[in-house]
């Protein structure tokens, strides 16, 4: 029993180091690392075993294990990634010698579409009596693609007014720049004096550039809750992230090329954007065979 627990403190060390690869190196996101952290820590609970003994047959026991307690295939896919990149990890640092998980597939996941928004159920939200903090949030949203993290980290001196523009951080703290559209612009400009009002009645001393009434910074839930309570509105279930994939939908649909789009949503490969060209592709029949079969 003790000895296992010395196995348990020295395995949890080294995966400690592992996350701190990953969020120095990497720059991966705080959320990102917890989920690491969890499905990693429950594998070598699972284990429980110096990490250079764990064999191939431990790696395939728990992978059926979490079938077998009805995890969704994207929660399975994603816990394997983990794994495999641990061990990744741990052979390039001579942590351990062999790697059980080398032949390991990563299993194929049915390819999801992203859900959309028509530009009129956007219209429809903008015509609701919106604060300006949360025109401002709808805007940059829609507007410029941004993710809800990158939102609630954005801080006043990221924007450029005179030069319509923005610099945002997204996945592993890669920098962008994204253009300000007239009504993005607009927005701001109505917030600034209510964000000013807020600074000077609860004497802030903050960079963010959303804030509540009450002073305090807009979070991740703040934004989740008002565009869910949006989407009741047009009878449809949304998150922040369907403003965002509305967003690259609607520039491709318009002609935008599919480079400068993957420019504007930070992604680092293509192949991601491509998804939204089949979304693209599957309104167009839809709008094609409700035309003409009326």
């Amino acid at each position: 029993m003790r000895t296992c627990f010395i196995i348990m403190i020295m395995s949890m060390q080294i995966l400690s180091e592992y996350l701190e690869y990953l969020d120095v190196e990497r720059g991966l996101s705080q959320n990102t690392l917890e989920a690491y952290r969890r499905d990693l820590s429950n594998f070598l609970e699972f284990c429980a075993c110096d990490l250079d003994k764990i064999q191939r047959s431990q790696v395939n026991s728990y992978i059926l294990k979490l079938r077998e307690q009805k995890y969704s295939a994207t929660s399975v896919a994603r816990k394997i990634a983990s794994i495999r990149g641990f061990f990744k990890w741990l052979c390039a640092n001579e942590i351990c010698t062999a790697d059980p998980t080398l032949t390991l597939e990563q299993p194929k996941l049915p390819q999801k579409l992203p859900k959309v928004m028509t530009i009129e159920e956007i219209e429809t939200i903008l015509k609701q009596h919106l604060t300006p903090e949360q025109k401002v949030i709808v805007e940059l949203l829609y507007g410029c693609g941004l993710r809800v993290s990158e939102l609630t980290n954005l801080e006043l001196s990221n924007i450029d007014i005179n030069g319509k523009y923005l610099q945002c951080t997204g996945k592993g703290s890669k920098e962008r720049i994204v253009p300000l559209g007239k009504k993005a612009i607009k927005a701001i400009k109505d917030y600034l004096p209510q964000r000013d009002y807020i600074i000077n009645k609860f004497r802030l001393n903050t960079k963010k550039l959303l804030l509540t009434e009450t002073g305090r910074a807009v979070t991740r839930q703040d934004i989740y809750n008002f565009i869910s309570e949006q989407g009741k509105k047009i009878h449809k279930h949304i998150s922040p992230h369907t403003l965002r994939h509305s967003f690259a939908t609607h520039l491709l649909e318009n002609g935008a090329d599919l480079r400068i789009v993957q420019e504007l949503l930070g992604h680092s490969d293509v192949a991601t954007t491509q998804l939204y060209t089949h979304i693209s592709k599957k309104r167009l029949k839809e709008v094609y065979f409700a035309i003409n079969s009326s």
